[in-house]
């Protein structure tokens, strides 16, 4: 019995030496094609090591370096975050933090990236290159940033002047609308004074006199007034003329 168990154990051995051969059979020629800078059969080659090994911190870390040179950053960032969170190896996961900035970098994922190189530095606080990566990323961010308030500033003053133009736009509308009225209203008065001496002259062509202007009731009232007036001064006339008396000749009966 115990024989048994110990053939099916090497048996196994065997199996997991094998299975850990073609692993590394894979990574190896992808190395090569990496090398090459074929970088697109590397990936295929690194891609048959991980399904015989899910496990191989290699194959997946290599496998993720050919995404990289692709540029296919959002896998590149999938497989590198994968790395770094199932890694217990502070090496592997500074490196798999430094590359994983380096996809975000390179996505324009600025702030993601400072935070990868951060992260990268506590697992190695000695790697020059992640400090020099974090100290760049921040400083395109920080340019980001300031090109943003200037995008802002002006989109703000360019608001400003449009809503100036806008203004002057509809003032100069509203002065015109004005004018056109004043000119039609000037044009509509002289069309009808035109209309009134056409009448007045076929009026008096025709032997009628023109119609006087309609009074005003202050002009009759005046009028009236001074009619009365006249009236009174005549009466005053005839009693002062009966109260003195005629003198006449004074004809005696002899």
């Amino acid at each position: 019995m115990m024989k048994r168990i110990i053939v099916i154990i090497c048996i196994m051995l065997q199996g997991f030496v094998l299975f850990a051969q073609k692993e590394k059979k894979y990574v190896h020629n992808g190395n090569k094609l990496y090398e090459q800078q074929k970088f697109a059969e590397a990936e295929k080659s690194y891609r048959q090591s991980v399904e015989h090994s899910k496990q191989s911190v290699e194959g997946n870390f290599n496998l993720g370096d050919a995404l990289y040179k692709q540029k296919k950053f959002d896998t590149a960032i999938q497989k590198f975050t994968e790395i770094a969170g199932s890694s217990n190896d502070r090496a592997v996961k500074a490196k798999a933090y430094h590359n994983l900035g380096n996809s975000l970098l390179e996505s324009k994922k600025l702030e993601e990236s400072i935070d990868a190189y951060k992260k990268s530095l506590i697992n190695n606080p000695k790697d020059d290159q992640t400090r020099y990566n974090l100290a760049y990323a921040q400083e395109k961010l920080k340019q980001q940033q300031d090109q943003q308030k200037k995008n802002d500033k002006n989109k703000d003053k360019n608001k400003k002047d449009q809503d100036k133009k806008d203004q002057n736009k509809d003032q100069q509308d509203k002065d015109k609308q004005d004018k056109d009225k004043q000119d039609k209203d000037k044009k509509d008065q002289d069309q009808k004074d035109k209309d009134q001496k056409d009448k007045n002259k076929d009026d008096q062509q025709n032997g009628q006199k023109p119609q006087p202007d309609k009074l005003s009731k202050d002009d009759a009232e005046r009028m009236l007034e001074a009619l009365n007036n006249e009236e009174k001064n005549t009466q005053d006339k005839l009693k002062n003329k009966k109260a003195k008396g005629v003198k006449g000749r004074i004809i005696k009966d002899w």
